[in-house]
């Protein structure tokens, strides 16, 4: 595991941050040649079921999805 002082981790902490994102290697970060700190990359996230499809299964069909909502005779445009 890479280490560096603490002086040196303030002086460049993007830096170092960057390359255990891109590197995915924990460093290291001493004072007096003492540990006190551990920067390590984050875990990767949950995987999740993709949402395509999710629902499938949940959804009941009771009658004509395809067909109007009401009868004919009920549009009022339809009477004059």
């Amino acid at each position: 595991m890479e280490t560096i002082a603490v002086s040196k981790f303030k002086a460049t902490c993007l830096s170092v941050l960057q390359r255990v994102q891109k590197t995915r290697k924990p460093i290291l970060i001493t004072r007096f040649g003492k540990p006190i700190a551990e920067v390590v990359p984050p875990s990767p996230p949950p995987r999740t079921a993709n949402w395509m499809g999710s629902m499938a299964g949940t959804i009941e069909i009771t009658g004509d999805i395809v067909g109007p909502a009401t009868e004919d005779e009920e549009w009022n445009v339809l009477r004059e």
